[in-house]
């Protein structure tokens, strides 16, 4: 059990009446527990809180009304109890048993065509056996053949034009593990948090893949300890978990994030504890 100070600051510059959604509020979960939190907009307009269709996620929605620069600021002191649980204690749950709920992680989505690298994906894993074996291998794999290179991807880089251009970003690493778990039918969806130890301090995207009736988290960046994550949201890719969708005419400024332990004695958790036990953050 650890607590964390998160913090994100964003600047905008409002040059026409627009609507800003954003997705930056630490989840509530039955592993996760916001002990204080502060949400600011300067100067004041009017804002709503609201949750994702699968009442998971937090969304806030700002009416920028006559405002010409925004300042956003959210606070707040989370405590994780990650629950861990041990490779040879997770059994592989059929489709024709899995919770309805967890059907649609398996389907293609648009940043994760994972309809057109079965054939790949296969050839690759399909001779392991055990489904958290098969993740591990995934995630070994992205990050061992795709570089992790600023600014060479976009918004519309998907995980087909990863895989082709082996290059790209935690969002675009994220997306590769969704679409190559999807395509060996293991249910994966994408996740968003703060994350502590992480350089530069940034928003961070990973993926939970779905074993053994419950969700575990994977890092192919390995750039931040999987102990160390703050759950921001969950979806199918990431346009269902971006950090801020702008409608309107808005650009965005400077953005400041930090995840920083509350308290000493944390202590981050290593690749090589990663293949064999694994960690989640979803009950």
């Amino acid at each position: 059990m650890m607590q964390f100070h998160v913090r994100s600051e964003m600047s905008y510059r409002v040059l026409k009446p627009s609507t800003i959604i954003l997705n930056i509020h630490a989840l509530r979960t039955s592993n996760q527990t916001i002990l204080s939190e502060t949400f600011q907009v300067k100067p004041s307009i009017r804002c709503e809180e609201f949750q994702s269709v699968s009442g998971e996620n937090r969304f806030v929605r700002l009416d920028t009304g006559k405002a010409k620069e925004l300042l956003v600021s959210y606070n707040a002191t989370v405590q994780t109890h990650p629950t861990i649980i041990s490779r040879k204690d997770m059994e592989a749950v059929p489709i024709s048993q899995l919770n309805q709920s967890v059907i649609p992680y398996l389907f293609p989505s648009r940043y994760c065509q994972s309809d057109r690298v079965g054939r790949l994906a296969w050839k690759i894993f399909g001779d392991l056996s055990h489904p958290y074996q098969k993740v591990v291998a995934i995630s070994d794999w992205i990050f061992e053949n795709v570089e992790y290179l600023r600014g060479f991807t976009n918004s519309e880089t998907s995980a087909y034009d990863t895989i082709t251009q082996r290059a790209g970003v935690c969002r675009d690493f994220a997306h590769l593990g969704i679409t190559l778990c999807r395509a060996l039918t293991i249910p994966a969806r994408y996740f968003s948090g703060y994350a502590s130890h992480l350089e530069p301090p940034d928003f961070h995207a990973c993926f939970e893949a779905y074993i053994g009736n419950r969700w575990f988290i994977f890092d192919p960046t390995r750039l931040a300890p999987l102990n160390g994550l703050v759950k921001i949201a969950a979806g199918r890719d990431a346009a269902d978990a971006s950090v801020a969708s702008l409608f309107g005419w808005v650009q965005g400024g400077d953005i400041q994030v930090s995840c920083k332990p509350a308290v000493s004695g944390f202590k981050p958790w290593t690749h090589r504890q990663s293949t064999q036990r694994g960690l989640s953050l979803d009950g």
